[in-house]
């Protein structure tokens, strides 16, 4: 029996959202009631379509009923999760071949890796990328020629943008395909200690380095519960992905198994013409399942923004308050750094994404009643799959975990709420990943110390300058200021004071990374800055008062005062290095809560 807090949550989502999911799925009914459009093509329409195909695929495609399959990848080199698409793409088309289809290669779309524009002016141009891949994917299937969608891509922005990018051809069905995680290197703690070491001048560059291509050594994608495997996880939670699909490592027999499964799951969607779309499996119980995955995994911070804007394409309504109400009902089952010491693959042969949804199941935590690749319900997700005499299968996941410090029963939580918290205060509202903050450090009052610039603040680290309790305010972070980046790099060094007992925390209108924290950060204070959010006149010394377990962000500054100051006009951010190309971004985006999305 579901829940019946959830329940009240998800009708109320329901409600707010009845108008603007109707246009939806006029616009879906619309696609679908034109029927396939290849054989309505003109004959230079469909020349052009399969000009470089070989002759036995130009003869298929001209056959009634054949299904053609786009695939959309985010192929790259420049990110390790991403490099296995490049020999897969011809393996997964063969695929295609073998489950009776056909498949082009739709369209390739950006995608940038997050570990390498950390703290760089490139990060300004992360969240963005989202909206660039969503409309990329727009492009690739916009030829429409296609019965249904592969879909390549892992990591932080590329996930949600396919995504979006896909809901507006929500009268297809669509599959995602993954590539596994790197094996193991060094632990994550083992590497948060040398670059705490580092940013307190224990140890030099060549020791950080060796450590960071330690952590980061080979194809796959990094190994800390991060954006990149928070996204793995939700795609299961809404069933857009084959069950336990997400953490088989590329060189394991089981994922080059699991690439032909897709290839026959897309397929047999694609020939059913069943009335069953991604607009039929992206709904409000999939988006609510997507966002208790999050709560009960203590997931990246990113998809408070993510998921919120993956629904508002699928025109859901989705809030930050929702989110704060489910965390009220769903507990914290799952410790993976940095909420943990564990790694994605050893959250992976505890029982893994499967087991929390067996769990949440069980409970009345998640809704069943919903669409998936695999048919009605989400029972199917509950189990991990396996070879055995060498062809796929999928066996119930155990009604134990086989590591309880890092996967829990319902009845046995790390702890009794979502690992994360939403704060309302004189300042706006915001967010917290309270998973991974120590209770001890949940409560924070202390003077704050104002930056405009995350370089700023390590300055005055780096000059001594920051021994003492504060908190760090540091504004024009948001979307419409510079693009929102993480401010990541500033965790050792918060970190570092944080180890001396200090009292330190930070207050931001920007993001951190997912991989972050330790440090009791409230994020994407909303309204920000840029927006003339309250945040632009706050001053050095204002008493600010952090409560996460209450969710209360409280500025200790007599009111009358407060309301006459005058707003920072905030720094000049140069247009350098492709920033420029982003200004059209910026001018539109709307708030952090509604999803910081140009749509």
């Amino acid at each position: 029996m579901t829940h019946p807090k959830l329940v009240e949550i998800t009708e109320r989502v329901r409600a707010r959202s009845e108008k603007s999911r109707a246009a939806y799925m006029a616009r879906i009914e619309a696609m679908r009631a034109a029927g396939p459009a290849r054989p309505h093509l003109s004959c230079g329409n469909l020349a052009h379509a399969i000009a470089a195909c070989s002759e036995a695929e130009k003869a298929k495609l001209l056959k009634d009923g054949m299904v053609n399959i786009g695939i959309v990848s985010a192929y790259n080199d420049m990110l390790s999760a991403h490099q296995p698409y490049h020999a897969k793409l011809d393996e997964v088309k063969e695929a295609v071949i073998q489950a009776g289809g056909v498949a082009q290669m739709a369209g390739g779309v950006p995608a940038m890796c997050d570990g390498v524009t950390q703290g760089q002016p490139g990060m300004e141009m992360s969240l963005f990328s989202r909206e660039v891949i969503a409309m990329a994917t727009g492009i690739a299937m916009s030829h429409n020629v296609f019965d249904g969608g592969l879909l390549f891509g892992i990591c932080d922005k590329i996930v949600p943008g396919l995504l979006i990018g896909a809901i507006a051809f929500g009268h297809l069905p669509f599959v995602f395909v993954p590539a596994g995680p790197m094996p193991t290197g060094i632990s994550n703690s083992e590497k948060a200690k040398v670059r705490q070491q580092y940013a307190a001048g224990e140890v030099g560059r060549d020791a950080l380095l060796q450590s960071e291509s330690r952590a980061y050594h080979s194809p796959g994608t990094c190994t800390f519960y991060g954006t990149a495997n928070s996204n793995q996880m939700m795609l299961e939670m809404m069933g857009l992905q084959l069950p336990g699909s997400s953490f088989f490592a590329p060189n394991d027999p089981v994922r080059a198994a699991l690439d032909t499964a897709a290839a026959d799951r897309v397929v047999k969607l694609s020939e059913a013409k069943s009335g069953i779309g991604l607009a039929e499996m992206v709904t409000v119980e999939s988006v609510i399942n997507g966002a208790i995955g999050l709560l009960a995994t203590g997931g990246s911070t990113n998809h408070t923004l993510h998921i919120v804007a993956i629904a508002a394409a699928a025109g859901i309504e989705l809030t930050w308050q929702d989110f704060a109400d489910l965390s009220a009902i769903i507990p914290l089952l799952a410790r993976v750094y940095p909420n943990g010491t564990a790694d994605v693959n050893a959250f992976h042969e505890a029982g893994g994404t499967p087991f929390v949804i067996k769990e949440l199941l069980s409970a009345g935590l998640l809704h069943d009643d919903v669409e998936t690749i695999m048919g009605h319900g989400l029972k199917a997700f509950g189990e991990m799959p396996a070879l055995a005499d060498g062809k796929l299968t999928w066996r119930l996941s155990p009604d134990e975990p086989t590591d309880e410090m890092i996967l829990r029963k319902v009845g046995n939580p790390f702890q009794s709420n979502g690992g994360l918290a939403v704060f309302h205060g004189q300042l706006g509202e915001a967010v917290m990943k309270i998973s991974a903050v120590k209770p001890e450090h949940r409560y924070v009052e202390a003077p704050a110390i104002v930056f405009e610039d995350q370089d700023d603040l390590l300055k005055a680290y780096k000059a001594g300058e920051l021994e003492k309790d504060f908190i760090a305010v540091i504004r024009f972070q948001g979307p419409k200021a510079n693009g929102m980046p993480e401010l990541h790099k500033l965790t050792p060094s918060l970190g570092v004071l944080q180890d001396k007992g200090f009292k330190v925390a930070l207050v931001t209108d920007g993001r951190m990374s997912g991989a972050s924290g330790k440090v009791p950060s409230v994020i994407h204070v909303t309204p920000e800055a840029a927006n003339g959010g309250p945040i632009a006149r706050v001053q050095n010394g204002d008493l600010i008062r952090i409560d996460a377990d209450n969710g209360e962000l409280t500025l200790l500054v007599d009111e009358k005062e407060f309301a006459g100051r005058t707003a920072s006009t905030g720094p000049n951010n140069p247009e350098t290095f492709g920033r420029n190309l982003f200004a059209g971004m910026r001018a539109l985006v709307g708030d952090a809560a509604k999803g910081a999305s140009v749509f």
